[in-house]
């Protein structure tokens, strides 16, 4: 299927028959409840049907669940697409869905309840009132920076005293002073907004079912309440991953890779699937590096050996304890490892600059 806000392209594809039955349904309750005992009537078992996730919801799914109809939701982003194709309609997608879902080729994401929806809405609510809150603050301090009033009390900026500072604050001209109303009003009601939304969600995270998980989360360096809260909102159910690396390629923390026979080339972290997610990671860090660089890379002390000697000389470098005696090698070698990192499973080794640095690591906070 094909769903768009006011029409739902259908194309059922039926044993032994090799074309498609197809039709178009409105997106009423009624006609969903109509599709569904069509479908059934149509299919001689059990019948079974997809659509891409988008932003029409799982409000399909759940009302084709009810009437008996499984319904999956699929990941737009891992559906096989024909490079050479260039013509798409909404026929041609229902049939492209209907052929994938028959082959098995077609990625389930995981629906959440009516509950984790309205949580996970909240969280996304939330976070927009903070990157509103952001962007009000810079709008008012470029505004004042053009002024050039400029606050100097304290390094901080938006604590009490600058607050104080803003309030008491006056203009001259009544046109900048409306502006400067203006923006500082806007500031003080997203504030206030946000610190309800924070409230709300706190005492959210104290009930059933989320307040085993919430406590558990907290146990982490850097995860308070609201983060803990907004995890378990977005994740679901922890124990659908059977790894905490599965975990991290759900959220775009694992090494991208472009390697074909004997080359293997890995890059930035994917940073694909749940973005959410992967901004709330705590800041503690692991530095992972990959195996193809530590292989290849020279060991200490070894680049001038290994350099060969200048044209029109009968030498290469002059070693350092043959410079006059300045000393032996170990007391003025300047090759070894600097800013040493200790790569994950490994020994110390100073890392290249394309070694990959890792955000997140849970394990089963529902246990």
């Amino acid at each position: 299927m094909d769903a768009h806000k006011n029409s739902i392209k259908v194309a059922a594809w039926l044993p032994e028959q090799a074309e498609p039955v197809e039709w178009a349904e409105d997106t009423t309750a009624e006609a969903i409840r109509r599709l569904a005992r069509r479908l059934r009537r149509l299919a001689p078992g059990e019948v079974r049907a997809c659509y891409e996730a988008g932003p029409t919801g799982y409000g399909l799914q759940r009302l084709l669940g009810v009437e008996g109809v499984i319904c999956e939701v699929v990941a737009p982003s891992l559906t096989p697409v024909k490079p050479g194709s260039r013509i798409k309609t909404d026929r041609r997608d229902a049939r492209k869905l209907g052929e994938l879902l028959r082959a098995g080729l077609l990625t389930e994401v995981h629906p959440p309840s009516e509950t984790d929806e309205a949580l996970r809405d909240l969280c996304r609510c939330r976070d927009d009132v903070r990157v509103d809150l952001l962007r009000a603050r810079h709008r008012l301090s470029k505004f004042l920076l053009r002024r050039h009033r400029i606050y100097r009390q304290t390094k901080h900026h938006w604590g009490s005293r600058h607050m104080q500072w803003l309030a008491e604050l006056r203009f001259d001209d009544p046109m900048s002073q409306a502006t400067f109303d203006s923006y500082q009003l806007i500031v003080h009601q997203l504030d206030e907004r946000l610190g309800q939304l924070d409230a709300r969600l706190a005492e959210f995270g104290t009930q059933e079912p989320y307040r085993e998980k919430v406590a558990a989360l907290r146990c982490f360096k850097g995860i308070d309440t609201v983060t803990a809260v907004c995890l378990v909102a977005e994740l679901h159910d922890f124990q659908r991953f059977r790894s905490p690396r599965q975990l991290a390629a759900y959220v775009g923390l694992v090494p991208s890779e472009d390697s074909s026979g004997e080359r293997e080339r890995r890059g930035p972290i994917t940073k694909s699937g749940n973005r959410h997610v992967r901004l709330m990671a705590p800041p503690t860090s692991a530095r992972v590096e990959p195996a193809a660089a530590r292989s290849t890379r020279r060991p200490a002390g070894t680049r001038d050996r290994d350099r060969r000697p200048r044209p029109g000389t009968a030498r290469g470098p002059v070693p350092a304890h043959e410079r006059g005696g300045q000393g032996s090698p170990e007391d003025h070698s300047s090759h070894g490892p600097r800013n040493v990192r200790l790569p994950v499973g490994g020994p110390a080794s100073g890392g290249p600059a394309h070694a990959l640095e890792v955000g997140m690591s849970i394990t089963n906070p529902a246990k």
